[in-house]
């Protein structure tokens, strides 16, 4: 059985691009489809979403920058053999525009946000959402310092989501986290970035 970055390797830069949609397509229809099961009403639903921009820069922006800060100083002192996920990342971000980059993280943070604090930490609760974010990301399973991060960072913003109950704080922090790690990947891929 082929790995995932096997695969990934085979793909064109447009058909992982393509992928990546589809499957945070149905991440996305299975969140609004558990929430409509789940949810006594969809005003209890819509009630995990507002907006308070002191809340969105504080427990949104600021931890995002944090992780990405942390991140950096993995990359600067962990050996890359380390953190290397297959060369998926390299691959999606390098050759993809600011925009493009940009439409695909908020993508995929709206998506699994929907889905992993919305419906499974609320319903399930915060350890079991944790963990299940952490093992979707299944490239990472055979990287420990990788899958320690990971894991990390889902508890990290399964805690925003216990203190705020604010989804629109956990799509600001993921959001924050996967653009800027995916302009670093299209920056350092064109050199702009030492290794």
């Amino acid at each position: 059985m082929k790995s995932q970055a096997e695969i990934v390797k085979q793909m064109t830069n447009a058909q992982l691009k393509k992928s990546v949609y589809m499957s945070e397509l149905l991440l996305f229809v299975l969140s609004i489809g558990l929430s409509i099961l789940l949810f006594d009403s969809v005003y209890k639903w819509l009630d995990l979403f507002y907006i308070d921009i002191m809340q969105l820069f504080w427990l949104g922006v600021v931890p995002g920058l944090t992780v990405v800060g942390i991140d950096l100083l993995l990359m600067k002192f962990v050996p890359e053999r380390f953190l290397d996920d297959g060369g998926i990342n390299t691959k999606l971000f390098s050759n993809s525009s600011i925009t493009e980059i940009m439409l695909l993280t908020l993508v995929i943070s709206i998506a699994e946000e929907l889905l992993f604090r919305g419906v499974i930490q609320t319903s399930l609760g915060y350890i079991v959402a944790s963990i299940v974010f952490a093992l979707v990301h299944v490239r990472y399973v055979r990287k420990p310092i990788l899958f320690i991060s990971i894991l990390c960072i889902s508890f990290y913003i399964g805690y925003l989501f216990v203190r705020t109950n604010n989804l629109m704080v956990t799509i600001t922090a993921h959001f924050v986290i996967d653009s800027l790690l995916g302009f670093i990947v299209r920056f350092k891929s064109e050199g702009g970035i030492r290794s």
